[in-house]
């Protein structure tokens, strides 16, 4: 019996940031120049790999000064940014783990805003019996060491394993430490995926 293993952003949950700053512009384009200027992207995965959002957002006003101001409400705000749930995909997770197998989650996520997301979805409580959260971890997706956080955790080899995220990266990530990868873009592709390898 395989255990599966799920990324959550863009796999179970959609992410958008965008709408957290919707406060600070008039609108989507204004907030997505502003994202490129202080390279929001960069600054996400810092903290996502476990760095503090104070000492984040102090980083942010020494290198962008005033443009930074909009980062001090992301994460007051964290909850618009993860309103819909990727549709399908809590489906196929349920009905994996009636099948008997056993659910985990890796997830490159900020410690100061995991807690909007077992606010906003409790079932990550239930359903998984183990989350890797990077920014709890100071570990980042695809770095070899978060994969083996998991399993040196919860007792299981690599072998044993498929893992489903959205990034290329992520899958070829798994896929070095032994475990088989399923690069997700829909909920149906990936039942194809899974049916392909005998499961579902």
């Amino acid at each position: 019996m395989k255990h599966i293993v799920f990324d959550l952003g863009q796999v179970l949950i959609e992410w958008t940031p965008e709408p957290a700053f919707n406060g600070h512009f008039n609108d989507i384009a204004a907030i997505r120049d502003w994202m490129a200027r202080v390279d929001f992207d960069g600054w996400n995965r810092l903290q996502d790999g476990g760095r503090p959002l104070a000492e984040g957002l102090a980083a942010a006003r020494q290198a962008y000064g005033e443009d930074a101001a909009p980062l001090e409400s992301y994460t007051a705000n964290f909850p618009r940014t993860i309103a819909r749930p990727v549709p399908g995909s809590w489906e196929i997770a349920e009905a994996l783990r009636a099948a008997g197998h056993r659910l985990f989650a890796i997830t490159n996520w900020s410690h100061d805003n995991w807690p909007a997301a077992l606010d906003g979805y409790p079932r990550l409580g239930t359903l998984f019996e183990d989350i890797v959260v990077s920014g709890t971890e100071r570990l980042l997706k695809p770095e070899p060491e978060i994969y083996l956080t998991l399993t040196r955790r919860n007792g299981i080899a690599a072998q044993d394993c498929i893992f489903i995220d959205d990034s290329a990266l992520n899958v070829q990530g798994a896929r070095a430490v032994g475990m088989d990868a399923v690069r997700f873009t829909d909920s149906e592709t990936l039942r194809i995926a899974l049916k392909e390898r005998g499961i579902g």
